[in-house]
Order: C-alpha cells, then structure tokens, then sequence
C-alpha cells in the first residue's frame, strides 16, 4: 500500500477512499499527534471548501479530535491560506483544511497544519498516518467531562479579509477586474476584499451549492474568464482555485497568464524595490525554462526544489527567501502568509499593475514562455512511483531527450494527489513536443497496468 499522504494531505474520492471512517481516525491521530504536548486543551480550527462532501466529513473529524479530549472550531467555508492565516495568529495548536483543491467535486481531502499556520513535514505526517494504520490503538480516548467540544465561528472569515485588505494598502478605484471563484471557498473573501479596496469588480462562478465546484470554472478551466475579460473591457481576470491557495490570470486581452509568469512579474518588482530577499524566488522542477532565462538577465536567483508547495515552502525557510511558487499558481509570500495564498497573490499582481502604469500584457513580456507539452498518463496507484523500472519507458525518455539536443528537456513525474504519471515535454518546436508528450503517456499506459 502506497503512502497515505500526498503532496497536499490525504485525498480521494468521498465516501470511497476518503471515508467518514478514515477522516475521524485522521481527526484523532491528527489531534492527538499536534498537541500531545499542551499544558492546556487543546483547540484545532476546522475550515472547508465548497463541496458537498464537506459537511459530512468535518463532522467526522471534529468528532474524532473531540474524542481525544480537543476542541474543534468550525469555521465554515474558508480558504486554505485562511485556514493557515487564523491558525497561526490565534490561539489554536492546529489547523485543519477540508479540500480537495481543484479537483472535481466527487474528490476531497484533508490536510492539516500546525501551530504555526505550516503544512506538516513528512516526519510528523508519517506518525499521523502510522496511528491511523494501527486502527488508532493505544490512543488515550476521553470520557465525562474530559471530552472536548465543538464551537462555530462562521465569521471568522472577516478576519481574512480586514488582513488582506489592510496587508496590501492598495486603492484599486479605475480598475477593473473579472474573478472566477471556481465556485469555491473563494466566494466570500476574494469579492469582498476587492470591493473594499475600491475595484470595479466583476465576479463570476460565485454561487457554489456544493455540487458544481471547478466544474468548467476556476484556475483549471480559464475559458469563461478569457471572455469576460475581453467582453467587459478588463483591466485583468483573476481566476482562483477550490479552495483558493493558486492564482491565475488573464491579460487585458484575454490570454493567460501563469504562475511562473506571475512570479516573474512580482518578482522583478520586488526585486527593484529592495525586498525581495536573497534576490531568489524558489521554483520547481516544472516552472518553464523561460523563468531560468528571466533569472539570469535579470540577476534572480531561480532556486529548484522538487514539485509541491510545502517543498517550495521547505527551501525557502532555509534559504530565508520571502517569494516563491508553481506553474500552476501556488505562490508564498513568506512574509505575510505561510501556504500558498490566491487572494494575496492576486492583490500583489494588482500592485504592480497599479504602480507601473503597464498593462499586463506589458509586464509579462518580462519572460519568454517557452513552448510546453503536458500529457497526463493513467496509471495504477501502486505503480506510479515505478515507471522508470520499465525498460521501454526508460528508452522512449532517452530517445526523446536526445531528439532535443540540448534545446529543451523531459520531465516525468507522478502526481502526489491522483493516479496519475504527468509527462511535461519543453522545447521550440510545440508541434513536435506535443506529439512526443502523447507517445510517451500513451506508451506509459500500455506498459504500466
């Protein structure tokens, strides 16, 4: 059996893989294992994205921290970097996220943070799961008065906003905006921030009931945004995910713009007015080639972890760097939230905008998007961590990187949330890529079964 945690908590089809059962043993080892070293009893905050799944799967976490002797705070419909934010400025020993991102609504997921407001290392997530696969025996379960209770703080939400609000000190009065909430836990706190902050907002995809997240909408589906950008005379679009920790954009006319290409926009920026530190921005193995070369020309430490956010998160830590992020448009500003954050993403992108007088369009001219073919091959769970063990596969990848010649590059790698194997070809010739991205994944497919 594989590793329960992936790359973003623990995730799977609800009710299925993701049961009521696994989600209380998860709230109990998950309680028991973040604050078994209080001096008081303990309080972890419960937040959840828009999906229907997600009331029944709190109330079965919450159940399980309560039987540990903790207490959960329900606090609704929340972002994940909100989640992170209230976390780490209360009083609470832990946080817990009910989400599944951008995945369809059949999927969810649990993942938590500690005391902090920080995704949890392998090491601490190894012992939750370690509890949990002994069927949570030797926990010490509460009776009488020692049972922790349940609390609703469907507010909490504000708090989030009057942050991002009074963290930006923007005045976006004359600019006007498009956002897709991808019907999720955006609905709330991305309209109202950005009203406050004066902006001619236009929302779109913000009536989730529950059932019709990311469907078509969101980060993951930029269509609708391309053309209401491009309908209503927008400045820029703004397009969030489930549960709001990425952040893509549309320019003013109506082309994408990704995170990597966000990242270098911001970056320079805060590059030029000396505070971004370590003159780095931590990126992944998937970010396009294009963010190297814009590091180089414009002396950017472009620092490489391995994909996922919270080993972005993990290098900048050490490094002491304050920006960094994904492709797909996780990014962390270290200095003011401690996960990936779409909301602040976007009032920064905004920022510059704002000050440079430039439309988007203008400043993403920063970095060349070289061209990038991404295919994914399904594979059984169990066997995604494997393909390099399979000769055929192994031959096919050295014969395409050579067909490269040093002009471009293959990556392969498994997704830490899905049975999956993503196969990213870059090189200059997107016809050619395209089409040996889709030899491999399906050469992937046929050998791995």
């Amino acid at each position: 059996m594989g590793r329960m945690f992936g790359t973003d908590g623990v995730r799977g089809i609800a009710n299925k893989e993701l049961t009521v059962d696994l989600a209380m043993k998860l709230g109990m080892a998950g309680a028991y294992v973040l604050s078994k070293n209080a001096d008081h009893r303990p309080r972890i905050l419960v937040g959840c994205d828009t999906r229907i799944s997600g009331d029944m799967l709190a109330n079965a976490l919450m159940a399980g921290i309560c039987s540990v002797g903790a207490d959960a705070e329900y606090l609704g419909i929340l972002p994940t970097p909100a989640v992170a934010y209230l976390t780490r400025t209360g009083t609470a020993d832990a946080g817990v996220v009910i989400s599944a991102s951008h995945n369809p609504v059949e999927f969810n997921g649990i993942k938590f943070f500690d005391g902090n407001g920080f995704k949890l290392p392998d090491s601490v997530e190894d012992k939750i799961e370690n509890i949990v696969s002994s069927n949570c025996e030797g926990l010490d379960f509460k009776t009488g008065t020692e049972v922790g209770r349940i609390a609703y703080n469907l507010d909490a939400y504000k708090e989030y906003v009057k942050y991002a609000v009074n963290t930006s000190g923007l005045d976006l009065k004359g600019m006007k905006v498009v956002i897709d909430c991808a019907e999720g836990a955006s609905y709330k706190t991305s309209v109202e921030t950005l009203t406050e902050l004066s902006a001619d907002l236009v929302a779109i995809h913000n009536n989730p009931d529950g059932t019709n997240i990311n469907a078509g909408c969101g980060s993951t589906h930029l269509e609708d945004l391309m053309s209401t950008v491009k309908t209503e005379g927008a400045d820029v679009g703004l397009a969030f995910d489930g549960d709001a920790d990425r952040l893509l954009a549309v320019d003013e006319n109506g082309d994408a713009v990704n995170g990597d290409e966000i990242m270098a926009i911001i970056g320079c920026y805060m590059k030029e007015k000396g505070v971004l530190k370590k003159d780095t921005i931590v990126a992944t193995v998937m970010s396009n080639l294009g963010l190297f070369i814009m590091g180089d020309e414009k002396g950017i430490n472009i620092e490489k972890t391995k994909v996922g956010d919270r080993y972005v998160l993990e290098r900048m830590k050490e490094m002491g760097a304050n920006l960094g992020g994904e492709q797909s448009g996780h990014i962390i500003f270290l200095d003011e939230n401690t996960t990936g954050d779409g909301l602040l993403s976007a009032l920064h992108l905004l920022k510059v905008i704002k000050e440079s007088g430039k439309k988007l369009s203008e400043l993403r001219k920063v970095m060349e998007v070289l061209p990038q073919a991404l295919v994914n091959a399904k594979v059984p769970v169990d066997k995604k961590n494997s393909y390099m063990e399979y000769k055929e596969v192994a031959d096919a990848i050295k014969k395409v990187e050579a067909e490269c010649n040093g002009a471009g590059r293959v990556l392969i790698r498994p997704s830490g949330t899905e049975p999956l194997v993503r196969v990213m070809i870059e090189g200059k010739d997107q016809k050619l890529i395209d089409q040996r991205a889709k030899e491999l994944a399906a050469l992937i497919e046929k050998v791995i079964r």
